[in-house]
Formats: structure tokens, C-alpha cells, sequence
């Protein structure tokens, strides 16, 4: 299906957040991470057979804008928070993938009402020292897709890598990967630890915490990180590396509908 495209303006129009939305039932808010393309994913398509989705991207992202005005990580949570306000999401299940998995927690932490439930895939925001997150925002593109897929030579993989064939849309995707790169990293960056292990234990809903088996950015030790700090909370792994969203649509989006309902 196509999803519906708007543009959603915040706080005297400082913020103006695109959102991609599709499907009926229950609303599911998504946040999208460093690595995805287009906003609308297979695993987004599968979620909207059952809920309706809503995909916003992150300001600075795709035609959201307003990042410039946002001094932190408190400030970017309350924008979403006041996007859902205005989308008349009075709660809804959250749910996002590493950078957005971290968007999706600090709201059910900090507005616990927000949250129905939570379906987390490898999120950020913790730090180990014995095992530190890889800093995916510096590496070179060969390094990175090594890194980031189970098998970089599958075909989703090679897709994911392979830049347009004009020089001009070449331009434009180099372009806005270092936008999304940009637009995220000053939330996170150096280390991502920005205090939400001090406010985990504040999350009410229930809690998947989605894993990739062989996750080589960040280890399902932090799983157990995360697991032992939302209570209530469930891991479930999956065959498959960090970008497993894409690496294994059907299968992450049953197991985030088996969970949620």
C-alpha cells in the first residue's frame, strides 16, 4: 500500500515533522534509526495489515525540519510528544529501532501514559564499557554494511549499499544519509548514554525487547541491559544481524503482533 504523506507543523511552525502513515486498528507510532531509507519499510507494510502506523520522520530527516531549534534529547522527546497530541494519538503502541527504539522508551518513560506497549528493536542508550555500541556514524560505507548485516553480500544488503545510477540522484541519497546521520548523532553522540538507565524503571507498559541474534553494533548484551531494567520486560531474538527489521520483515513483524495483540 502507499502510505498517506503530511507534514505536521509544531510549535509555531519551528518544527514541521513529515509523517508516512498506512493501515487501520489500534495506532502504532514507529521511529526510524541511523541506516533506514525512505521512511516506508516491508516491516512497516507487515505492521500495517494489522494496526494503523504512523512513521514519523526525525526533524532534520526527509523533509522534517526545526532540528537546529532543539537543544537536547528532553527537547526532541517533548516535540514527539506533542506530535502525537496533535495526531490525536492519546496513547498508542511505540515502537523503533535503535536510535528510534531509545525515542520510543524515553517517551514511555517520561509519559508513561503515552505508551499501550512497547516493541523495541536493539535499542540505544545504554553504554557497557566491557562492550561498547559500535560508533556506526563514523565508519566508512564498506566497514558499515559489514558491520550492520548478518550476510552484507544478501541481496537486501546490496540493494541497501547500491547508490542510483544518475550522478544527480547520487548526490541527493549521499546527501540525505549524511542529514539523517547529522540529525540523530547530536542526540547521541559521542557515547549515548544521555540518562535514560536512570529513568527505565518508570516505563509501565509492556515491553518486547527485539533482538538480532548476531547483532554486531549492539550486543544482545544490552538486551539483558535493558531486560533487567524495564520490568516486565521480554527479549526475543531472531535469526539475524542488526539491521534485522530488513533483513527479516515478515518475522520481526509477527513477533512484534504476537506480543502486542
Amino acid at each position: 500500500m502507499t502510505p498517506a504523506d503530511r507534514t505536521v507543523e509544531l510549535r509555531g511552525g519551528l518544527v514541521r515533522i513529515r509523517v508516512l502513515s498506512a493501515g487501520r486498528g489500534r495506532p502504532l507510532v514507529y521511529f526510524h534509526s541511523f541506516y533506514e531509507r525512505g521512511g516506508w519499510s516491508p516491516f512497516l507494510e507487515r505492521l500495517a495489515a494489522r494496526y494503523a502506523v504512523y512513521a514519523p520522520l526525525h526533524p532534520g530527516v526527509g523533509g522534517s525540519e526545526g532540528v537546529d531549534t532543539l537543544e537536547d534529547l528532553l527537547d526532541l522527546t517533548l516535540v514527539y510528544d506533542e506530535l502525537l497530541q496533535a495526531l490525536g494519538l492519546t496513547t498508542a503502541y511505540l515502537s523503533g529501532h535503535f536510535f528510534g527504539g531509545m525515542m520510543a522508551a524515553e517517551l514511555a518513560a517520561l509519559l508513561p501514559g503515552r505508551a499501550a506497549g512497547l516493541a523495541l528493536c536493539s535499542p540505544l542508550g545504554l553504554w557497557l564499557d566491557q562492550a561498547p555500541v559500535a560508533d556506526v556514524a563514523i565508519l566508512p560505507r564498506e566497514e558499515l554494511r559489514a558491520l550492520l548485516w548478518l550476510d552484507p553480500e544478501a541481496e537486501v544488503a546490496r540493494r541497501w549499499a547500491a547508490l542510483p545510477e544518475s550522478e544527480e540522484e547520487q548526490v541527493a541519497a549521499q546527501l540525505e544519509s549524511i542529514q539523517r546521520l547529522a540529525a540523530m548523532a547530536r542526540f547521541v553522540w559521542p557515547i549515548p548514554d544521555k540518562g535514560i538507565r536512570k529513568r527505565l524503571h518508570r516505563i509501565a507498559a509492556p515491553t518486547l525487547l527485539l533482538w538480532g541474534d548476531r547483532d554486531r553494533v549492539n550486543p544482545i548484551v544490552y538486551g539483558e541491559e535493558w531486560q533487567r531494567r524495564i520490568k516486565g520486560s521480554e527479549v526475543r531474538l531472531l535469526p539475524g544481524g542488526h539491521m534485522l527489521l530488513d533483513e527479516a520483515p515478515a518475522a520481526a513483524a509477527e513477533a512484534v503482533a504476537a506480543f502486542l495483540g
